[in-house]
C-alpha cells in the first residue's frame, strides 16, 4: 500500500494483534476491505489484490492472526482457533469503528471469514471467498483419502524427531526439490514464478509446524456446513478449475449453500487463482464490489 499505518491492538485477553491500514485510524470509509490469508500463508498471497484496490482508492485493513508473524500468541497455540481469530478481528473492527466491512478470504481464510460471519454477520456488507471448503478437510485435501491418515503420522514424526522436523520446516524453502513439489501441487506452474514460491516457503518457515497442525485440525473441526445456510451476506465464491488442494466441487457446494452468492471459476486456475491470474480475479471482484 502506498501509505500504510502500522500498529498493534491489545486484545481483551492481553495479546497483541498487528494490523496495517491505508487510512488513518478513525478516518475509514464504509466498506473497508479486510484480507484473511490461508493456512500458514501471509498477506503476500494478496499482493496483487492489495495493490490494485489500493490504487482504486478502497480502504484496506490487513492483519496478522494471533500466533502469526508480528502478532503475539505463539506461547499458547491452543488459543489459535477460528473462533478466537474471529473475536480478535471483531475487536479490531470495533476499535477502528468500521461499518459494513467486506471480507476477502483465501483457503483457510474462508473459514476465518465464515466464522466471523456466523458471529458478527450484521457487521458484514459482503464477502469474497476463494478456494475454500465448508466441510472438514481430511480426505478431501489434494482430492485424496490419504490426508486423514497422514495427519497423525506427521504429528508422530514431529514428536519423535522434533529438531530435524523443525529444521526441514524452517529451511525447506531453500531446496529446489521442495519448491518444485509445492509449485506443481498448489500453483499454476506456467503463471507463477519460482521467486514467488521461494518467498512463500521462506515466510512459511517463520511459522512452526506446531501452528500448521493446530490450524489443520481447526479446519477439520470447522464444519461450516452446519451453519452456512444462516449467512445472508452477498458473496462472491471463486475457485480454480485445476485446484489440486481444495477441489472446485467444494466451491460449487459452497455456492449452492449460500443463497445470496455468485460463483466464478477460473480456467486453469489453481488453489491460488488470485496469484495465477490476478487481472482476472481483480476485474471480477471489482465488478462484484461495484454492484453492492
Amino acid at each position: 500500500m502506498k501509505n500504510s499505518y502500522n500498529n498493534f491492538l491489545k486484545t481483551s485477553d492481553g495479546e497483541q494483534i498487528f494490523y496495517s491500514t491505508n487510512f488513518k485510524p478513525g478516518k475509514a470509509k464504509k466498506h473497508v476491505l479486510i484480507f484473511n490469508y490461508g493456512l500458514v500463508c501471509s498477506n503476500y498471497h494478496w499482493t496483487e489484490q492489495i495493490n490494485f484496490f489500493d490504487e482504486l482508492g478502497f480502504d484496506i485493513l490487513l492483519h496478522d492472526y494471533r500466533g502469526h508473524y508480528q502478532s503475539s500468541g505463539k506461547h499458547d497455540l491452543s488459543k489459535v482457533t477460528f473462533n478466537q481469530i474471529a473475536h480478535d478481528l471483531n475487536e479490531l473492527v470495533e476499535f477502528l469503528n468500521l461499518k459494513d466491512v467486506i471480507l476477502l478470504g483465501h483457503s483457510m481464510g474462508v473459514n476465518v471469514s465464515l466464522e466471523y460471519a456466523k458471529l458478527f454477520q450484521k457487521k458484514i456488507k459482503a464477502m469474497i471467498l476463494i478456494s475454500g471448503t465448508i466441510v472438514p478437510v481430511y480426505n478431501i485435501m489434494m482430492n485424496t483419502h490419504f490426508t486423514g491418515p497422514a495427519r497423525p503420522f506427521m504429528g508422530q514424526l514431529l514428536q519423535t524427531f522434533p529438531n530435524q522436523f523443525k529444521a526441514f520446516w524452517k529451511f525447506g524453502g531453500w531446496s529446489p526439490i521442495t519448491r518444485k513439489i509445492i509449485k506443481s501441487g498448489g500453483f499454476n506452474v506456467d503463471q507463477v514464478s519460482d521467486e514467488f514460491i521461494e518467498i512463500y516457503l521462506n515466510k512459511l518457515g517463520e511459522l512452526g509446524p506446531e501452528l500448521f497442525f493446530q490450524l489443520l485440525d481447526q479446519m477439520q473441526e470447522h464444519d461450516a456446513l452446519a451453519f452456512i445456510h444462516k449467512i445472508k451476506s452477498k458473496t462472491l465464491v471463486i475457485g480454480g478449475n485445476m485446484d489440486k488442494v481444495i477441489p472446485n466441487f467444494l466451491q460449487r457446494l459452497m455456492h449452492s449453500k449460500l443463497e445470496n452468492s455468485e460463483l466464478y471459476l477460473i480456467h486453469k486456475g489453481s488453489h491460488v487463482p488470485q496469484v495465477d491470474f490476478p487481472e482476472n480475479v481483480n476485474e471480477r471482484v471489482q465488478l462484484f464490489l461495484n454492484q453492492l
